[in-house]
């Protein structure tokens, strides 16, 4: 009928009409439809009763009634298949017993429901699993391996730190303290070099100030310095293509792999792997010689991760054990976000060059290498290639200079570099098509001699003279400071006059002192070294700290006597009774301890944060003194740093540097006075009757930290 109606309307002149005849035929097609759905229904009910009703008698006088003309014709034919031989009756729904035997429920063991859900559950968990390993580079399941082993440790010390173990089975510890001490150190660092990334860094910031901790830490963190593991050459391509627009290794570097003339050359094996970055030599088409770092992929996708870790973490422990740490988190946490930024890096290192470079008693003595900011980018840092020792390699800096007379190291003052043998390179390149996957660079050794037994021919006194200086410039006179100068960040080649060059190199974690609070800071330090109880209690009520004489401690390396107490050593002891065990007195001495961290960060909103970063900084140049034999008087070269800062501020009026002035005069003439005691234990060093200066504050500073119950060491560096 369908079909006629649109037949019948396409012979239609009226477009009104046509519609109309559309819509008619339309609604006829569904009513049929209608229609024998229904009549499908009713054959299958007759199908299972004896009666003889024809289903014509039972259909509803309403679908005839709307079925007249030609769709009469078409339901008899499709529906009856007779005439009616009956009255017209309606329609009766079946009762329940002609519709048969219902279907059977269906039932589960209890062994298939678990199984069901087994297998929903273990989908989800692999979905989740395969998530976050492609997706965020494990960082989800590296804060939950983060927050077990946290919680472990925090409960095994709950229970265990105490001077008698617990008398319970598989809790108690029999063997003490050491013994967990020893378990706990080994926990967390199997934490740091599994989840590795930022965890290494952190790891690396714990064993700086290991020295601080119980023996089993220094043993277990002092490994935290190995290289860590490279990342493949095709996630570095990845890297140089997501960051440079796509483009490849070979163009935005002009390099080859392929030995093309007038083309530089790069290694593709990293000449050094750290928890972050790795760094890769090339040599680029004008001849210069580069260090291209590179950021490892997964750095990026776990650093927000990470440190969502770090904060719950230390807001647990904030909790349970009542210390006042998790202020310190944001300050913390900004800095080691930056320290994952290359373009922060370029900038800090930009800063440090010029303010070096502005400085007469450090021009030409420290050196900073330029970045090349055309090759660099958010997670690529190129900066020139650094030809020297490094300062953990104190034989090679004092074996006698073999290099000839007038000669200093390769590349002093940014000298260009002699080139390798290109054509060998090349032509060794165009034999393997896949590059060369070992060391291209030439290793520069004619200063060791044929023999390979010279060396720079260099004083420690000379190395260390300015490396303290440099550092107390930077906290003292600009404010600007560089926050990781240990070994492996620092460079030291031989000048053409005999004496040392200073390349500091990683300036990725830096802190930027607000003047008011350098200012303080050069005054604290002065008071410090001239017992100026009242100054000292007046920068430290301005900056929130109770503990004076345990902060002033901390701030000099060694115990502050100059106390209205007689320090913090006779205060600290004066409450103990003689009559306690070893083991209960350490036990109430680190409590103590415990009451003196709380001191010191007493006001956490006036707390300067900066202080976490400097301290770190001067201890580290601490140990790198005492490492090469306490040549210098660091305390006094530092003491003299900060009063000279304060009459060379040019923030001060006049008259005020001009009374600072002859203050430093008179300061200059006390600290003469310490240069006795340093000479002292100089001489008694050279004559082998005992250690430097360094090592006489160390000694002492053992005495102090035994009382608390910590072995304090300082050979972190050693190996």
């Amino acid at each position: 009928m369908l079909r006629q109606s649109i037949i019948a309307a396409s012979h239609c002149p009226s477009a009104s009409v046509v519609g109309i005849t559309v819509l008619s035929a339309t609604a006829a097609t569904r009513s049929l439809i209608r229609t024998r759905t229904y009549v499908s229904r009713l054959r299958s009910a007759s199908a299972t009763t004896s009666t003889t009703t024809t289903i014509h008698n039972q259909i509803p006088q309403r679908f005839y009634a709307s079925s007249r003309g030609s769709r009469t014709a078409w339901f008899h034919a499709t529906t009856a298949p007779g005439p009616s031989t009956g009255p017209f009756e309606p329609l009766t729904p079946p009762s329940p017993s002609k519709l048969g035997a219902p279907y059977p429920a269906r039932s589960y063991t209890r062994t298939r429901r678990w199984s069901r859900r087994l297998l929903i559950f273990s989908s989800l968990i692999g979905v989740a699993y395969l998530t976050d390993k492609y997706v965020y580079a494990s960082g989800l399941a590296r804060s939950l391996r983060t927050f077990g082993v946290g919680l472990v440790v925090a409960a095994d010390y709950k229970l265990n730190f105490r001077p008698k173990p617990l008398p319970i089975p598989w809790i108690g510890i029999p063997e003490g303290i050491p013994e967990l001490h020893r378990r706990n150190a080994e926990r967390l660092f199997d934490l740091l070099r599994h989840n590795g990334g930022l965890y290494l860094k952190i790891g690396q910031a714990i064993a700086m100030q290991s020295a601080v901790l119980p023996p089993e830490f220094q043993a277990m963190f002092s490994r935290m310095f190995d290289d860590a593991p490279q990342d493949s050459w095709e996630e570095v391509e990845q890297v140089i293509r997501e960051d440079f627009g796509g483009r490849s290794v070979e163009e935005v570097f002009g390099i080859s792999f392929s030995g093309v003339e007038g083309r530089g050359v790069m290694e593709r094996t990293a000449r050094a792997s750290a928890s972050v970055a790795q760094v890769h030599w090339a040599r680029l088409p004008d001849g210069r010689e580069v260090a291209i770092k590179i950021q490892k992929p997964e750095i990026e996708r776990q650093i927000g991760w990470d440190l969502w870790a770090f904060k719950v973490v230390t807001w647990v422990y904030t909790w349970w054990f009542d210390l006042p740490l998790y202020s310190l988190v944001p300050f913390i946490s900004e800095r080691l976000r930056l320290e994952t930024d290359f373009e922060n890096e370029a900038k800090n290192s930009e800063i440090m060059r010029q303010l070096v470079e502005n400085e007469p008693s450090l021009r030409g003595r420290v050196y900073i290498p330029p970045v090349y900011p055309e090759l660099s980018s958010k997670r690529v840092l190129t900066t020139e290639w650094i030809e020297g020792i490094r300062l953990w390699d104190k034989d090679a800096m004092t074996r006698p200079w073999l290099g000839g007379y007038g000669n200093g190291s390769a590349g002093v003052h940014g000298a260009q570099l002699d080139p390798p043998d290109m054509p060998a390179i090349r032509s060794a390149l165009r034999k393997n098509t896949q590059g060369y996957t070992y060391m291209i660079k030439p290793e520069r050794t004619e200063w060791k001699g044929r023999r390979g037994k010279g060396g720079l021919g260099l004083s420690t006194k000379d190395v260390m003279t300015t490396m303290v200086d440099l550092f107390s410039a930077q906290i003292f006179k600009w404010g600007v400071v560089h926050c990781d100068p240990h070994p492996g960040n620092v460079f030291i080649r031989r000048l053409p006059n005999g004496r040392a060059e200073l390349v500091l190199i990683d300036h990725g974690l830096y802190v930027y002192m607000s003047d008011k609070f350098r200012h303080e800071y050069g005054e604290f330090w002065k008071a410090l070294m001239t017992f100026d109880n009242n100054k000292i209690k007046e920068i430290t009520n301005e900056w929130g700290i109770k503990a004076v004489d345990l902060f002033a401690s901390a701030t000099l390396l060694r115990p502050y006597e100059g106390g209205d107490d007689g320090g913090f050593q006779t205060k600290l002891m004066k409450h103990l009774d003689g009559n306690k065990t070893a083991s209960e007195r350490s036990y109430e001495m680190q409590a103590r301890m415990k009451q003196g961290i709380r001191d010191v960060l007493a006001d956490e909103d006036k707390w300067p944060k900066e202080l976490i970063f400097i301290g770190r900084n001067m201890r580290i140049v601490q140990g790198n003194n005492q490492y090469l034999g306490s040549p210098v008087n660091r305390i006094k070269m530092m003491g003299t740093w900060a009063s000279r800062s304060l009459f060379q501020d040019p923030n001060l009026p006049l008259g005020q540097r001009l009374v600072n002035y002859w203050h430093h005069f008179l300061f200059k003439c006390v600290l003469a006075l310490t240069d006795v005691a340093f000479y002292f234990f100089r001489v008694r060093q050279l004559l082998h009757r005992g250690g430097g200066m360094e090592d006489e504050l160390e000694a002492r500073m053992r005495d102090v930290a035994k009382e608390f119950g910590v072995e304090l060491q300082h050979n972190v560096f050693e190996g």
